[in-house]
């Protein structure tokens, strides 16, 4: 059921990212590289004990490969018990000016097994959508959603947090 539903999401998400691409005035979304902080809240709970949502912190990185539409993310999330460490996989394609939004996936490494963190209390498989956008010469607006799947001790929970933040470009 949740292949099923994860290939679903996936192949829609896709399609919508992918066909952006297909237009014939192609916009210049944003190739920087950057680190960010911000904030992240956890939108789900596992249903047994200390698995509540959790509201926290975030610190973001991403760095493209050059001339391809994919990048290389690193995400934090913080609060609660524990921290989960991500690194991430992103195709990103340009919807307007300095602007990109990006669907990806990869790990999420609990330091912690069985703690609290805004992205459910065990390691898990992630899929990531956001957007980011160039809004000065160095500064960079991002924000996305992740999916912990089976992100819970315990349960077959699946994990959402919601990340936002501010980033520096370098």
């Amino acid at each position: 059921m949740k292949l099923r539903a994860l290939t679903a999401s996936a192949l829609a998400v896709s399609s919508i990212v992918l066909s952006a691409g297909i237009a014939a005035a192609q916009p210049a979304g944003t190739d920087s590289n950057y680190i960010g902080v911000g904030i992240a809240a956890g939108a789900t709970s596992g249903g047994q004990g200390n698995d509540d949502a959790q509201f926290g912190g975030n610190v973001q990185a991403r760095v493209t490969a050059p001339r391809t539409p994919v990048s290389l993310r690193g995400s934090v999330l913080f609060g609660g018990d524990a921290t989960a460490i991500m690194p991430i996989v992103t195709y990103d394609a340009p919807i307007a000016k300095n602007t990109n939004v990006y669907f990806g996936g990869g790990y999420s490494f609990v330091t912690d097994e069985g703690k609290n963190t805004p992205l459910g209390n065990q390691s898990s498989p992630v899929v990531t959508l956001g957007a980011e956008s160039q809004v000065a010469n160095n500064v960079i607006v991002y924000g996305d959603a992740k999916w912990g799947i089976d992100a819970y001790r315990n349960s077959d929970a699946d994990a959402v947090s919601f990340q936002t933040g501010l980033g520096y470009r370098f």
